[in-house]
């Protein structure tokens, strides 16, 4: 019996840049690069204009001006690709419930219950690239196949292909037939395989191991010793398509955090405090417009020399206040030693749990029946009002329109917000 190819992996074409000339097009045809515009920053997105000349995303900015001096280059906007992704996800909802994002511009979905109102999965396929190149004026590459690995492998294959004389159109949408999934999977190199990184990659090179063909011969034991139990059974059944992951959507969030790369190393402890102050109370704002709370917070530092070392504390209790996690990260970080200079600086929480009290909190600093309740008590109420009172007026006037006073400058307000130097710093 043939299985049924209901996984279909979609990903958007070169989304982020897309986006821009979307918006601008007079940027139509030119090499655009989108990403951090400092000579720290790396490459999130970039036109299939700007491939051609060997830019791809994750390098760094400065090799990528190198390769295309020629390139417009922009910083990003995180809040607008958000905006562009949930409008992609209304199109996806119109085809099957069971979606599972990824990313911004690529999620797995689902189509088994939806062949008697759409047709086939290719027929789901092609209705999906034509609503997102109606609805959002974009265009996305489709996989399908029984499992998700050979979707998302997929889907790469059929993206559009970078050339001098500009992009050539790919297939769109490339199947992998349940009864040659081993012909299309095996003479892939090794690195598209989940797990396998540069290091892993550049191991099994030693031994001979290129494609995922010369991987599925390698013997089990003998994989072990290489890459480790776990890591080796993982790779071996992937190797053989043996992948049976279902799409799972409203996959839980492990940790909320922000991370900042700077312009230049810092080695002021009095500046980290600010910028750590400037995370913790971001990160609690998200939890909290999340419903969640977290028992385990992280400082993380990275220095000039790349070394990079982490702080944690872990509490009795899960915590979502501000105020609260400001001094933890805080002490966090004054346990690390900041004089070498501090190229990057994280905070983030872990262990996390819904909030007890939810989301919908009384705009009142103090209330007492609710502490003669027992519900919460004498300063814990008092911050969970004041965050309550702090994230309200951040909803109808702007996320800088109040917050610490530690973080007010002579340029204002200094709140972090998502997407906030996420490919390094622009100066």
């Amino acid at each position: 019996m043939t299985a049924t190819l209901d996984i279909l992996h979609v990903d958007m074409d070169a989304f982020f840049a897309a986006v821009e000339v979307l918006d601008d097009p007079t940027l139509l045809g030119l090499p655009v690069i989108v990403g951090g515009t400092g000579s720290r920053g790396v490459v999130a997105s970039c036109s299939y204009e700007a491939r051609a000349t060997g830019v791809r995303s994750a390098m760094a900015m400065v090799e990528a001006r190198r390769r295309c001096p020629q390139a417009v280059v922009l910083p990003g906007r995180h809040g607008r690709y958000g905006e562009v992704s949930r409008r992609l996800h209304e199109v996806f909802e119109v085809f099957t419930p069971l979606i599972e994002p990824i990313s911004l511009d690529e999620a797995f979905l689902d189509v088994s219950g939806g062949h008697r109102l759409f047709g086939s999965s290719m027929e789901i396929a092609e209705a999906i690239r034509a609503r997102v190149n109606e609805d959002l004026k974009l265009s996305c590459s489709v996989g399908i196949a029984r499992c998700k690995l050979l979707a998302k492998l997929a889907s790469r294959a059929a993206k559009p292909i970078a050339s001098a004389g500009g992009p050539l159109a790919g297939p769109g949408i490339v199947v992998v037939p349940s009864d040659h999934e081993l012909e299309f999977l095996h003479p892939r190199p090794v690195s598209d395989l989940w797990g396998v990184g540069p290091r892993t990659a550049e191991r099994l090179a030693r031994y001979g191991i290129a494609t995922i063909g010369d991987l599925a011969k390698v013997d089990p034991a003998h994989l072990a010793r290489l890459v480790g139990r776990a890591a080796g059974a993982q790779l071996h059944e992937l190797a053989w398509a043996r992948d049976d992951r279902p799409v799972v959507i409203g996959r839980p969030v492990k940790s909320v955090g922000h991370e900042e790369t700077f312009a230049v190393d810092v080695h002021d402890p009095g500046q980290l405090r600010l910028e750590v102050a400037r995370m913790a109370d971001a990160v609690s704002s998200r939890l909290r417009a999340s419903g969640l709370a977290g028992r385990t917070v992280t400082v993380k530092l990275r220095y000039g020399d790349f070394s990079t070392i982490t702080r944690s504390h872990s509490l009795h209790r899960p915590v979502a206040s501000s105020a609260e996690l400001v001094k933890i990260a805080a002490a966090l970080l004054s346990g690390a030693e900041v004089h070498p200079g501090v190229r990057l600086l994280g905070v983030s929480v872990s262990s996390l749990e819904a909030r007890a009290d939810g989301t919908g909190e009384q705009l009142s600093l103090w209330d007492p029946a609710r502490a003669a309740d027992g519900q919460v008590h004498g300063a814990s109420a008092a911050r969970s009002d004041l965050d309550a009172v702090v994230d309200a007026i951040r909803e109808r006037y702007g996320v800088a329109s109040v917050g610490p006073a530690a973080l007010v400058g002579v340029s204002g307000l200094r709140v972090k917000q998502l997407g906030d130097s996420e490919w390094g710093p622009s100066k």
